[in-house]
């Protein structure tokens, strides 16, 4: 009988917990994205090599503060520590950067609310046309990190999960976006 009730329990928990996951994906599809899926932090490729595209690769390297260039901020090997104490999360996927952060944001609000203290969303900030970078950011309690800044390779782990990304060979292309709402 012991047994039995421990394997309900975990059930129960199971199923509330799927029942979550859906109620984020269809917030994010509701809000704009253009898909959202559930992955296991186990799904997600992490590969300290980012840092080497946003020093070199990338126009901002030194001009914001959720970059990894930034006094303070988390190193990609650093980081993979500290994410893979998650186990769940949210997949967002748009073709603005804007909407994306916003999208993601509203998520980890809401899983805040909803019981989920750690929940932590990781997009590249847009919140200010210009980062205030060095002077003090203006929203230090909304802006977030993007999911390349702390090691995770989003093209390898988009391509695992099955969703589109590719490099642009052209400005005139539509790009892809991504964040991820963590959960614990």
């Amino acid at each position: 009988i012991i047994w039995s009730v421990v394997i309900l329990s975990i059930l129960q928990d199971v199923v509330r917990t799927v029942g979550e996951l859906k109620k984020y994906v269809r917030m994010a599809l509701e809000m704009g994205a253009g898909n959202a899926k559930t992955v296991s932090v186990q799904d997600l490729v992490f590969d300290p090599r980012t840092i080497l595209k946003c020093m070199y690769g990338c126009d901002d390297w030194g001009k914001r503060w959720s970059c990894p260039s930034a006094p303070k901020a988390l190193m990609p090997w650093e980081a993979e520590k500290v994410l893979r104490r998650y186990s769940r999360g949210i997949l967002v996927h748009t073709h603005d950067p804007k909407r994306l952060q916003e999208i993601t944001y509203q998520m980890e609000m809401e899983a805040f609310y909803d019981g989920y203290p750690f929940a932590f969303a990781l997009a590249e900030c847009y919140l200010c046309e210009t980062c205030t970078f060095p002077a003090p950011c203006k929203f230090p309690a909304k802006a977030r990190p993007s999911m390349q800044a702390l090691g995770i390779d989003v093209y390898a782990t988009v391509k695992k999960l099955g969703l589109p990304l590719k490099p642009l060979k052209s400005k005139d292309e539509t790009p892809d976006f991504y964040g991820l709402v963590l959960l614990e």
